[in-house]
């Protein structure tokens, strides 16, 4: 049966590239043109409300990233008051003020909360007011009267306290909280946000005050910034029970929703014959709906259902003369081609002519470079072959001087021993142990233990000379001594602390290292108790850091950390975060 099909096709098969290409391009292009004016009426619903839907999520997207930046310049805002030294002092002092007293204290926390925004050059268009309260709930405004609106009661502390924002801001602890709603409760175009202060000096962290902004709606109409001809924005607080809808108001929508949650909202919607596209909003968690009635879309459907049939039958006799004028163009360079990779297997290497700027034109170029670069690919292969061999042989020499001072030491270790010079033998063996751990036996990687044992030698070396000014502490997980890592990477560390931060200090001085696994990672933290440093990033750059930090990228890659602190006086600290290989992590023997 299938040697019948094969024998079948072969009766119709055109042995040009050209007549293929041809016949092809029409059987491709004529059956689906028809087909699309027959179905097109019917698709042409789903297209629209894809795009439709695609282009609103967009929308929604951009809006709500454009809203993040105004409520990220509130929430930098708040903190920025919140950690206002001045403000924080007066709250901790706060007490019971006459009115003449609130009254300067407020022009006091006016003129500073005005330096801030002044300052930092923050964005206050939307911003209506803001009220800082105290531990006695006394208020202290900007753009608003001092008074806290709906609670401004003689049990006015109590009422606050016993309030759901409240609740919710003191849960928070410290965190921005975004509202819905205006939660002074004297003005309905407005939301609100609260954020808790909180005193650093209490190891409880208790509540100092509290900061209430509040925010116009209007800000909404900007961020989604559209004609209700295109469908009408909302802004949803899910997080409400039931969920709140913050923009817009009531008084402004035609739209009827009952109250519930999200879901039975954009049910209800969705049962109303509107196309409804959403999104969550990073910063405030709420929902932006943009939604549209389905039949105001579909109005264009049967215009789209003819004017398809016509561009059908007109596309249907254009694509008749482009595939005959296209089949030409495409096998021309095809033969073109063909004829340089014949002339090629023939031992020519020197190709004229030129192609096209298109793929074909492309192919071809490249196989003319292929062609006149392949003896110097060959040269170049022999050239880094020769390159190899001379850098293994380098690598082979620099290994003869370690070898060469580390039975030169040994011996002056036993000279020393013979006529009782102690401190010179051990310096002198400490000097042979250290470069024999450094060359191990030729290789980049060494188990944690012999590395830390490197160290030691190194502290011995260094207490002889500056006679024992120098406390070497470690704590180091037992569990990681096994574990291979790249060599003379924590002592060039403990280096640069004698050399940069002990060895200027008045007096004694102590290195800490520490090393523990954390998850897959290791990590290391050498830290002094010497001079520190000013300018971290130019010390950074010093030979000794920069060298480790260079072969820790190229051993471990990316994945690896390096990061250097330190406070003039204090001392330094530098913490490494590697990754070892699988075929590395071992037991200690």
């Amino acid at each position: 049966m299938a040697g019948r099909i094969r024998k079948l096709m072969s009766r119709f098969r055109f042995r040009k590239v050209r007549s293929r290409f041809f016949a092809t391009m029409i059987l491709l292009s004529l059956p689906p043109l028809f087909l699309l004016g027959y179905v097109s009426f019917n698709i042409a619903k789903s297209t629209l409300t894809e795009n439709i839907t695609k282009t609103n999520d967009n929308h929604l997207q951009t809006s709500s990233e454009v809203a993040d930046l105004l409520f990220r310049n509130i929430v930098n805002l708040n903190r920025f008051i919140v950690l206002d030294e001045e403000i924080r002092n007066d709250l901790r002092k706060s007490e019971i003020k006459n009115s003449l007293e609130l009254l300067e204290a407020n022009t006091l926390t006016i003129s500073r909360l005005q330096r801030i925004i002044n300052s930092n050059s923050f964005d206050t268009r939307y911003l209506e007011s803001m009220c800082i309260f105290d531990l006695h709930f006394q208020t202290y405004c900007l753009g608003r009267s001092d008074d806290a609106g709906q609670y401004e009661t003689p049990d006015k502390k109590q009422r606050i306290e016993a309030s759901e924002w409240y609740r919710e801001a003191y849960e928070a602890q410290g965190r921005v909280v975004f509202f819905g709603y205006n939660v002074l409760g004297d003005k309905e175009n407005a939301f609100s946000t609260v954020k808790l202060f909180r005193d650093s000096d209490s190891l409880e962290g208790k509540p100092i005050g509290l900061l209430v902004m509040n925010l116009s709606k209007t800000m909404f109409g900007s961020v989604f910034n559209g004609s209700r001809d295109n469908g009408q924005f909302l802004a949803i607080d899910s997080s409400a029970d039931p969920a709140l809808i913050v923009y817009p108001d009531s008084s402004e929508t035609a739209i009827p929703v009952a109250v519930g949650n999200l879901q039975n909202i954009l049910g209800q919607l969705h049962e109303q014959g509107y196309l409804i596209s959403e999104y969550r909003n990073q910063t405030t968690q709420w929902t932006f709906v943009h939604l549209i009635r389905k039949s105001q879309l579909l109005k264009q459907s049967n215009r789209i259902g003819t004017a398809t049939a016509w561009i059908a039958s007109g596309i249907a006799l254009v694509a008749l003369v482009i595939s005959f004028i296209v089949s030409g163009s495409i096998t021309r360079p095809l033969l073109q081609l063909k004829k340089m990779m014949v002339d090629w297997n023939k031992g020519k290497r020197d190709f004229g002519g030129s192609f096209e700027e298109d793929e074909v034109g492309a192919i071809g170029e490249t196989f003319k470079r292929m062609a006149l670069e392949n003896q110097e690919l060959d040269a170049r292969l022999f050239h880094s072959e020769l390159k190899e061999k001379e850098a293994e042989l380098r690598a082979l020499q620099a290994q003869i001087k370690p070898h060469f001072l580390y039975n030169t030491l040994d011996s002056i270790y036993w000279m020393a021993r013979l006529k009782k010079t102690e401190e010179a033998a051990a310096m002198a063996l400490a000097l042979s142990e250290s470069f024999k751990l450094s060359l191990n036996k030729g290789r980049e990687t060494i188990p944690v233990y012999k590395e830390l044992k490197h160290i030691e030698h190194y502290m011995t070396i260094q207490n002889i000379r500056y006679n024992g000014r120098f406390r070497y502490v470690t704590d180091v997980d037992p569990s990681i001594m096994g574990f291979e890592m790249l060599k003379l990477i924590l002592q060039p560390l403990v280096e640069n602390a004698i050399y940069h931060g002990l060895e200027p200090k008045m007096g004694e001085g102590s290195i800490r290292i520490e090393g523990r696994l954390d998850g897959d990672f290791l990590c290391f933290t050498v830290e002094d108790d010497g001079v520190g440093m000013e300018d971290v990033q130019q010390t950074e750059q010093g030979y000794g850091l920069r060298n480790v930090r260079e072969r820790l990228t190229l051993y471990y890659g990316p994945s690896s950390s390096f990061r250097v602190t330190s406070k003039p006086g204090m001392g330094t600290r530098i913490d490494l975060r590697i990754k070892p290989f699988a075929e590395e992590v071992r037991e200690h023997a």
